[in-house]
């Protein structure tokens, strides 16, 4: 079993900022691609941002600029730093990890159990 764990969400006045973090726990032979996504009220999730284990990184075009996605590979955690937010940016906001069991087994997606940002304007 794997389990994320998110911390970091709460309130923020509009143009604040957010530190989100989720580490990962449990039977890890390897994590793959991690990412944050968000799901607002009668929305999709939808992706945030992605951090590859190489550290490659992709983004939402509306976060471009203003969230930084990043990683600590030997803790099995991921990390999102929001600036500059939004009160459209008020969702869910959930980590998702590509897990790796054992050598012989493929990836699979683990997800967190999501964290309440809520920006007033």
């Amino acid at each position: 079993q794997v389990q994320l764990v998110e911390s970091g969400g709460g309130l923020v006045q509009a143009g604040g900022s957010l530190l989100l973090s989720c580490a990962a726990s449990g039977n890890i032979f390897r994590i793959n691609d991690m990412a944050w996504y968000r799901q607002a009220p009668g929305n999709q999730r939808e992706l945030v941002a992605l951090v590859a284990k190489g550290g490659n990184t992709d983004y939402a075009q509306s976060v471009r600029g203003r969230f930084t996605i990043s990683r600590d590979n030997a803790k099995n955690t991921v990390y999102l730093q929001m600036n500059s937010l939004k009160p459209e940016e008020t969702a869910v906001y959930y980590c998702n990890a590509q897990v790796v069991t054992s050598p012989f087994r493929n990836e699979y997606p683990c997800w967190g159990q999501g964290t309440q940002v809520t920006v007033s304007s």
